[in-house]
């Protein structure tokens, strides 16, 4: 803590170096013309602006040192170069023409560079696109990243799955700090709105050379949006409405910023009520969640930090069985009522040549559930199922999560080829009980984590490397203490073996120490009718993966294939042993050396001169089993294959145009664990269209889509739902508009 301490101390003083402007002019590379409303950004510094009429720009107040410049704009190849300030030139750059999708900076690997420069294969995804083709809510959204899928439990819990590993195995960031809110827990969603944050990078395997614990089958980062630029103001307002749920969402914001001080404020509101399948709608999975968020930024010589808190609560229902039909939002008994605080900053000192980076969270996650049999006993049994007001009810399960977490790294200058990062990471939580039922029990659980990675950049190919260590300590009130320690590594390399063929490497170990319910566990779990006993005497899971990632790329096509082989040590899992208690099932926590392979291919096919014209494929596959009797692996998602058709104009009223047409089809999934059941294929038809028009001289965004158009009755083999044959959701339409004032 000294450490952190000394460090808070050296932002406070201020900077003692000057300050650079920089001047200069985008042009197309082929005609010499300007190009307007060019994006100029430094991601290091979280700066930038558009190009005017005359495709100038003008930056103020650049910090001496070398920083990464990205200028990019749809339909030119994103350009990435490192200025180096003092820097008194006026910087003309030039753009080549492309019809391959514009790059972002990838935020989740530690040297912030674009994709197509990354050692590191990461998925990148606006969240306004996963919305547009219909997604109702975040977790939905992911579904179409591949790699990427969901455990289920109606349409408001999702759980992310990254190539067939999920729970504690997949690490959430949000903010720029790790997500804690009792993610152990099958019937435990994300906790988090799509509104006010800008887009996903997936890491699709072991992480923890970055993240520590809980990041061995990889990583969600979510990207919040962004400041508005400097001396700007901007708002918008948005509704959505979904019409088999009959629900709706809201979201409203305002942002702006000074040459110092920079502000954003956003609201959001949801209610759905139960889905409709053509059969029936799914008792109690109806939810309410309201969402804030703000931020507050200051930027100053050499220094810059940006405060955020995000306050999330939802009220959701827990489906059973099917019973009462209506379109009622108010959840029904059994219900969560869970509460999200994420308080975060981030801060940056720049040095001449080097910087520091500090990001610091709290976090606090407060889950009641309600269950019928607390309710009170005068009540009739057909009252049961009427709207309750919680004042009235005691919680059956209450589970207060408290969590400080710190992540900080200093860049060092750069030496010769080499750009390397070291760094420290922790985190101190604790967990109280104060409801009836205890799921884990009260305990404390610190860590912290020492780390070290290089990027060397050769002539012909990158290469990242590094290692780190971590200890883990979990005191349980009641007397259980352990202690789990872990050395991890990783090694990878880019480089073009062939024109116009990329390849990527990438060696990495990861680790995962048992989390308390594994741990600690001696009762009915609820949630998914199971009498669960842990085991104290858990070793540390301990992984080693193989990734490889192929790449080609033209000006019509491009082809992708991804494949990774990975060895897990120690997996934990549950197993039935036959007995039963209180008419309940037992199962035990147990572990076994396991195997997972698989990965992606696709294309991507724009025919030039088409370039409107967009053809997409791709195809996932894992398989999952025990190395011991070779037994397959619960909750491992089935193969499929998705096709789409999509196309992009503008005319005279509509800018930005596009529609899609999308089949998604998934496989039978027969390679299922012992107590899993096997899970028929189906095909999903999906439409959408969309643009924006000018309203009262500002923007407009329209975006209309149908999915499960011929509303076939399936059950995806990742819905916990499926023990009672309930079907996943029918046709939906959905109808988006955001006004950007």
């Amino acid at each position: 803590m000294k450490i952190i301490f000394s460090v808070l101390l050296l932002i406070a003083m201020p900077s003692l170096y000057s300050q650079n402007n920089l001047n200069g002019v985008i042009t197309d590379k082929t005609t010499n013309e300007a190009i307007i409303f060019a994006n100029v950004y430094f991601p290091q510094l979280e700066k930038g602006t558009t190009t005017d009429e005359n495709g100038s720009f003008s930056l103020t107040n650049i910090p001496t040192g070398t920083y990464k410049i990205v200028v990019s704009i749809i339909g030119y190849e994103t350009l990435s170069q490192n200025i180096t300030f003092p820097y008194t030139d006026i910087l003309n750059v030039q753009l080549n023409p492309s019809a391959i999708e514009m790059e972002e900076v990838i935020v989740s690997t530690p040297f912030h560079k674009l994709q197509s420069e990354n050692v590191m294969k990461v998925e990148q995804e606006k969240i306004s696109d996963l919305k547009s083709k219909g997604a109702v809510t975040l977790a939905d959204g992911l579904s179409n990243i591949a790699g990427v899928e969901t455990v289920t439990t109606g349409v408001s819990i999702g759980k992310p799955v990254i190539r067939g590993l999920s729970s504690n195995r997949v690490l959430v960031y949000t903010q720029g700090v790790r997500l804690e809110n009792q993610q152990f827990g099958d019937e435990h969603g994300l906790g988090l709105n799509d509104a006010g944050i800008e887009s996903v990078e997936v890491i699709k395997g072991p992480a923890s050379l970055l993240y520590g614990s809980d990041a061995l089958g990889g990583v969600l980062y979510f990207n919040p949006e962004r400041f508005a630029q400097n001396n700007t103001s901007s708002g918008d307002i948005s509704a959505n409405y979904y019409s088999n749920t009959q629900g709706y969402n809201t979201n409203a914001g305002f942002k702006s910023s000074g040459e110092k001080f920079k502000y954003i404020f956003r609201g959001s509101l949801a209610e759905h009520s139960d889905y409709k399948t053509n059969s029936y709608r799914v008792t109690n999975t109806r939810f309410r969640e309201q969402d804030f968020k703000a931020a507050l930024g200051y930027q100053v010589n050499n220094f810059k930090t940006e405060l955020r808190y995000n306050l999330n609560s939802s009220k959701l229902g827990i489906p059973e069985e099917i019973g009462e039909q209506s379109t009622n939002r108010a959840p029904l008994l059994p219900y969560q009522n869970i509460t999200n605080h994420i308080l975060s900053s981030k801060s940056t000192v720049f040095f001449n040549n080097s910087s520091l980076d500090i990001n610091l969270g709290l976090l606090y996650n407060d889950r009641k559930e309600f269950e019928e049999e607390h309710h009170h006993d005068d009540e009739d049994e057909e009252d049961e199922h009427e709207e309750h007001e919680e004042e009235t009810l005691d919680a059956a399960l209450h589970m207060k999560l408290k969590t400080f977490n710190y992540d900080i790294k200093y860049n060092l200058p750069k030496l010769g080829k080499f750009e390397t990062i070291v760094g420290v990471q922790g985190m101190s939580q604790n967990n109280a009980n104060y409801g009836e039922e205890e799921l884990i029990p009260d305990a404390t659980t610190n860590d912290i984590g020492i780390l070290a990675t290089s990027h060397i950049h050769f002539e012909k190919a990158d290469i990242q490397l590094g290692a780190r260590f971590d200890n883990r300590t979990i005191s349980v009130v009641d007397g259980l203490n352990k202690k789990f320690n872990s050395f991890n590594g990783a090694i990878g390399v880019k480089t073009n073996i062939a024109n116009q063929i990329t390849a990527r490497l990438n060696l990495a170990s990861g680790f995962r120490a048992p989390n308390l319910a594994e741990l600690t566990s001696d009762g009915t779990h609820e949630g998914t009718n199971r009498y669960e006993i842990g085991n104290p005497n858990l070793n540390n899971e301990q992984n080693f993966q193989i990734d490889l990632a192929l790449e080609y790329k033209n000006e019509h096509l491009e082809l992708f294939a991804n494949g990774f082989y990975n060895i897990v040590n120690d997996y934990i899992f549950l197993s039935p042993n036959g007995d039963v208690i209180d008419d309940t099932d037992v199962y035990l926590y147990l572990q076994d050396d396991a195997k997972l392979y698989g990965g992606e291919i696709g294309f991507h096919l724009h025919p030039h001169p088409l370039d409107w014209l967009h053809f997409e494929s791709s195809f996932e596959t894992v398989t999952g089993k025990q190395n011991n009797n070779d037994s397959y692996l619960p909750l491992i998602p089935a193969n499929s294959l998705n096709n789409t058709v999509r196309v992009e104009y503008n005319t005279k009223w509509l800018d930005k145009g596009y529609a899609f047409i999308k089949l998604n089809s998934t496989f039978k999934q027969n390679n299922v664990s012992g107590f899993e059941t096997t899970t028929s294929g189906y095909d999903l038809l999906s439409v959408g269209f969309g643009g924006i028009v000018k309203l009262f001289d500002n923007e407009l965004s329209i975006a209309i889509s149908g999915s499960n158009l011929t509303d076939k009755e399936y059950i995806n083999h990742l819905s916990r739902l499926k023990p009672e044959g309930i079907y996943n959701m029918g046709r939906n339409f959905n109808i988006g508009l955001t006004y950007t004032l």
